[in-house]
């Protein structure tokens, strides 16, 4: 590695690892455990995790040397595969973390076990799964053990190698699910050679389809000590491979997701292969041992381990063990990694010594810049300044192979590694205008919100470059001018530039200052981006100016459409917009409910003024009319501008529609209209529209000038106003005179004609007018028979009235003779009581006595009967328990009436009782007084029946519960019972 540290280190974990028995002869490691095989048989476990270690004897108590050949740890640190060395053969053991003393495979028994594969995915710290394990003899055996079940579920025969038969040096499976189904893939390797297995479903199934096929392999022969295979697993997933062979070490990417066929027919997972000769480890000797991390080999060459950089090809670090000679005469032996927690160890015969890794990858984007490889390199980077350095380099090979604008876009992605002055110089210097512009849009890009100030200059600077652009592009084709922008339109460059303008001006019109933009577009001479650009900062006074002077109403008009444009705007080009396009403009005003009519009369007068053709539709007319219609406008302006146009039209039919509307209909104490009628009828008198004038009189009630300007038109328009008064008898009586005089005085004709013509105008007049009130008109030569027939009617029409006020007397007269016989009858009226009929209200007997049901004076008593009152329904009440039911029921005003009553029939009776009648004259008068009281008691509370009349009704309204009656609600209301602690009984 370089600056920056080192990345490995090597640390003394355990000077005297084998614990007195014997020497070390092997070691594993997986989740912070390490397992020590000896020579003496023993297994001895250290758990770093939780800071245990014991022994276990794999000899049983033999005596002599029995290794322990190989051992094996799963990832977890859970399961553990023994292979120990008797004199008579080998024996496998299995153990687990949980375990006192070791389980003997007896069915592998004989077998030299040199590698295992474990099924990393499926693993679990209770049960191996399917564990593959590779022989001496070259044989491939399955194993499945649970750790409940205390033995190997099976042990199953796989494969055996018969076309070379070798020793199974190296081992490794990988599993990928595909679907439903697992896909296997397993890496074996022998002393020359390295096998490929694959293939969907259980293993024995996938080895046994390499029965009638060829195996995949690679051969690589050569001598080596110790050929080891290994993986590099990554989140339980290998990442790629080492296979330390003796040709060199033939490394290579695992990609399970990618699925390319191999020539043989299996699919290949492996990717990038590589050779890694041993000359360029520049040692003599090969290595004994291999350990394999994200980035590097660890290869044990003597007594030193070289950390090998396996993307450069490179030794990056050298590390020396510290070792005594006499305890370790024959150096280290051997390395183990520990996937799980990213550790490697190193064993001699007595030691055990750890080598950490810390951040190995801090400086790869180096190497991998060194070698060109951009997009991984930026990947490694960790800070900006690494990623200026990569970019940096991208950008200065893209501007020596005068790839400007390529160079332009990594140029602006470096922030410290190089100026910004001295990255703009470099374009400029080599006038590369385009790729200069390139390089300050991604500089913008790249720039944050802080950097206000730097990020308004360079947006102006790229509005020059862009107009500068623009400018170049016209003078390079003659076809292209200023004056010309429809050849401009056919030149794809200068169109895709302009688009690219606009969208920059649109993106940068919050950061651009707005001023210097402005100058610099008219500067330039580029009126549409100008309009452009003013239309973004809401500047529409300019925009709609800019449209009027070339006459585009419509586009101005859709500008002032727009929600946030002031309507102050619609008012200030009122007058040029209507004289531009009155269809358009009025079609536009009518849109919109947001402008007050009266602010556009000065436009709408304008418009006015100018002439008009006779069968043109008046724009003013229709909006005025739009206004007074629709939008109820009550503007007095607004009404008195479309009365003076509707004066001017030759037709006055719409000047009359428009006076007989009635603006205020329906509101209340809302007025009939909204016009000035003087100014109204100043203007009809001079433009003679005598007929709205007459409206206009009668309207403000000066009903005599309005007929006698309507004889001057029309007598039948006179005869019409003359009728509209209706509540002054005299008045009305008054005009039609004023007609009929006119009829009279003014009609030409023969004179016979004349009176006949005056006899036919009373009857229109209704009666109002008699032969005797015209006759002062006519002349006194005017002969008496010609009336003859006139007055004769007159005189039958009086004598009719007087024979139906003959008839109306008698009607009255048979009418009060009815009443009077009615008043006699009811005198007389009785009703039958059962004797068992009940009380409406106390259910007690009508006809009981005494008792508290008797009353004071004023009651017609029937023997020893109480007072008692019945009704045509059939309901009947005894007197005082009506008058309770009723004062309980009606309001308090008509309880207060009916009490009154009741004092004053018990006063008078105590009064009568106490001093007795001293005349006949005064008991009478008693008797009148008390028989008046009783009458009105009597109206009062037996009007009608309180069962079925309006009282009953008005019973709807009362609470069934009265206040008086709430306590004794509150008393009925179940209360919830306090919780009482209940003691466990015994029996």
């Amino acid at each position: 590695m370089e600056a920056g540290g080192r990345a490995f280190s090597v640390d003394l974990l355990e000077r005297n690892g084998a614990k007195g028995h014997g020497i070390i002869t092997c070691m594993a490691a997986g989740n912070d455990v390490i397992l020590i095989g000896t020579s003496k048989g023993w297994l001895i476990r250290h758990d770093f995790g939780v800071g245990d270690s014991y022994d276990m004897d794999f000899a049983g108590g033999r005596g002599g040397d029995q290794p322990v050949h190989r051992v094996f740890v799963d990832p977890g640190g859970s399961h553990c595969i023994a292979n120990v060395l008797l004199a008579g053969g080998a024996e496998t053991y299995y153990t687990h973390a949980k375990w006192a003393r070791p389980k003997v495979l007896s069915r592998l028994k004989g077998l030299v076990v040199n590698a295992v594969a474990w099924n990393r995915q499926q693993i679990t710290e209770a049960s191996t799964r399917e564990v593959i394990l590779g022989t001496e003899n070259g044989q491939i055996y399955e194993i499945a053990i649970d750790e409940v079940d205390k033995k190997e579920k099976y042990v199953r025969f796989l494969f055996e190698l018969t076309e070379l038969p070798e020793a199974i040096m190296g081992l490794q499976m990988e599993t990928a699910t595909t679907g439903n189904a697992t896909r296997y893939y397993v890496m074996a390797t022998t002393p020359t050679r390295m096998y490929s297995f694959t293939g969907i479903g259980a293993l024995d199934t996938m080895f046994a389809s390499y029965s009638d096929r060829a195996v995949h392999f690679m051969e690589l022969p050569g001598e080596i000590p110790n050929r080891q295979l290994h993986f590099f697993i990554k989140q339980r997933r290998a990442k790629h491979f080492a296979w330390l062979s003796g040709a060199g070490i033939y490394h290579g990417d695992l990609n399970f997701g990618a699925q390319h066929s191999s020539s043989s027919g299996d699919e290949n997972f492996v990717e990038n292969k590589g050779l890694v000769s041993y000359e360029k480890l520049g040692e003599t000797t090969k290595p004994r041992s291999l350990a394999v991390s994200e980035f590097h080999f660890l290869l044990l060459i003597g007594d030193n381990v070289k950390v090998f950089n396996r993307i450069s090809q490179q030794i990056v670090e050298d590390l020396k063990f510290d070792v005594v000679p006499d305890s370790a005469p024959i150096g280290i032996i051997g390395l183990c990694s520990d996937a799980t927690a990213g550790l490697f160890y190193a064993f001699d015969d007595s030691s055990v010594f750890q080598v950490s890794v810390q951040d190995e990858g801090r400086d790869m984007w180096k190497v991998y810049l060194d070698m060109k490889e951009y997009a991984t390199a930026l990947a490694y980077c960790r800070s900006q300044l690494e990623r200026d350095q990569v970019y940096l380099m991208q950008a200065d090979a893209a501007f020596s192979a005068k790839d400007y604008y390529r160079a332009a876009s990594f140029y602006a992605k470096v922030n410290y590694a190089l100026s910004f002055e001295e990255i703009s110089l470099k374009f400029i210097s080599i006038a590369e205008q385009d790729a200069l512009r390139t390089y300050l849009l991604r500089r913008l890009d790249n720039l944050t919100k802080d950097d206000k100030c730097q990020i308004t200059m360079i947006s102006t600077w790229i509005i020059e470059l862009y107009l500068d652009k623009i400018n170049r592009l016209l003078l390079e084709d003659d076809s292209i001018s200023v004056d010309n922008a429809a050849s401009a339109s056919n030149n794809a460059e200068y169109q895709s530039v302009i688009l690219e303008f606009t969208a920059f001006l649109s993106d940068s019109k919050d950061v651009l200052d707005e001023i210097t933009t402005m100058k610099l577009l008219e500067s330039y001479g580029r009126i549409d981006e100008l309009v452009f650009f003013a239309a973004l900062k809401e500047q529409y006074d300019i925009v709609i100016h800019h449209y009027v002077q070339q006459g585009e109403t419509k586009k101005a008009l859709e500008v002032l459409q727009r929600p946030n444009v002031s309507v102050d705007l619609q008012y200030k080009f009122a007058p040029d917009l209507i004289m531009l396009d009155a269809y358009e403009t009025v079609e536009s005003w009518m849109t919109t409910d947001k402008l007050n009519p009266r602010k556009l009369i000065p436009a709408m007068m304008r418009y006015a003024s100018e002439p008009h053709a006779k069968n043109e539709t008046h724009e003013v007319i229709k909006y005025l009319e739009y206004c007074v219609h629709h939008l109820h406008n009550e503007d007095p302006g607004v009404h008195n501008l479309l009365l003076s146009l509707y004066a001017k039209q030759e037709d006055d039919s719409a000047l009359l529609r428009f006076l007989q509307c009635k603006f205020g209909k329906g509101r209340v104490d809302g007025p009939e209209f909204f016009y000035d009628p003087k100014y109204a009828l100043r203007l009809c008198l001079k433009e003679k529209r005598m007929r709205a004038c007459v409206h206009i009189y009668s309207m403000m009630s000066m009903h005599e000038e309005a007929v006698a300007l309507a004889l001057q038109v029309d007598p039948e328009l006179a005869m019409a106003e003359a009728d509209k008064v209706e509540d002054d008898e005299d008045l009305r009586k008054k005009l039609w005179l004023m007609v009929a005089k006119h009829v009279i005085q003014h009609e030409k004709g023969i004179k016979r004609e004349n009176i006949r013509k005056a006899i036919a105008f009373l009857k229109e007049t209704d009666g109002l007018l008699k032969i005797e009130d015209i006759l002062p008109f006519f002349p006194d030569f005017a002969l008496i028979d010609d009336f003859k027939e006139a007055i004769c009617s007159s005189l039958e029409d009086y004598n009719k009235q007087i024979e139906q006020l003959k008839q109306e007397m008698e009607d009255a007269t048979r009418g009060a003779d009815n009443i009077r016989s009615d008043i006699t009858a009811l005198a007389q009226r009785y009703a039958v009581v059962d004797p068992d009929e009940e009380c409406g209200v106390c259910k007690r007997k009508i006809l009981s006595t005494g008792g508290a049901h008797q009353v004071g004076r004023g009651y017609i008593a029937v023997g020893q009967a109480t007072p008692f009152y019945v009704f045509p329904c059939g309901h009947s009440f005894h007197a005082q328990c009506l008058i309770a039911h009723v004062t309980q029921c009606t309001s308090q005003i008509q309880v207060q009436y009916i009490l009154d009553l009741q004092k004053q029939l018990n006063l008078l009776g105590s009064t009568a009782k106490n001093t007795g009648a001293n005349t006949k004259d005064e008991s009478a008068s008693s008797t009148s007084s008390v028989d008046k009281l009783r009458s009105q008691l009597d109206d009062a509370v037996a009007s009608e029946c309180p069962f079925c009349g309006e009282l009953m009704v008005k019973e709807i309204s009362k609470a069934f519960i009265s206040l008086e009656e709430s306590e004794q609600m509150t008393s009925w209301l179940i209360k919830p019972v306090p919780s009482q602690k209940l003691l466990p009984m015994s029996i």
